[in-house]
């Protein structure tokens, strides 16, 4: 099974995958390589991606190439996360639809919406850090509503 290498802190000019490649070339054939362009500059975004055929190529990956310098920016190598999975419809993804249900995603400057409860002893516990503190104040606010 392949795995995926996350090539990062690479220079954000433009870098080309041929440039990449040569670069890594003591790799070997196996390993392939993506560049990680903007859409709209045709600018290198920071990163690439590095696909090579066993994990064992892949230690031996990271180890050469981990720290050394590719157009005076140190390269950081790990492996990649594998993708989350979602069942998101693609004209969505965009972020905040306005409906009710709060599928999107909130922006900056969005503020979580507050909730209160119903006063219930059950619906909310006070902060462990503060339990004492809250206890001698109801003990102080008992006595003074039992000597009025």
């Amino acid at each position: 099974m392949s795995v995926r290498l996350y090539v990062g802190n690479l220079p954000k000019d433009v870098v080309e995958k041929d440039a990449l490649t040569t670069f890594f070339a003591d790799a070997g054939e196996n390993a392939s390589t993506k560049v990680i362009k903007d859409r709209k500059t045709g600018k290198c975004r920071g990163f690439a991606f590095v696909t090579v055929p066993t994990d064992e190529e892949a230690d031996a990956f990271i180890e050469k190439y981990n720290g050394q310098s590719f157009m005076d920016s140190e390269l950081k190598i790990e492996k990649a996360l594998p993708r989350a999975k979602t069942d998101e419809k693609p004209s969505n993804a965009g972020g905040n639809t306005g409906s009710k249900g709060g599928g999107g995603k909130r922006k900056r400057g969005d503020k979580k919406p507050m909730t209160y409860s119903s006063g219930g002893s059950s619906s909310a516990q006070p902060d462990p850090r503060w339990a004492s503190e809250l206890e001698k104040l109801k003990d102080m606010l008992q006595k003074q509503t039992t000597n009025v």
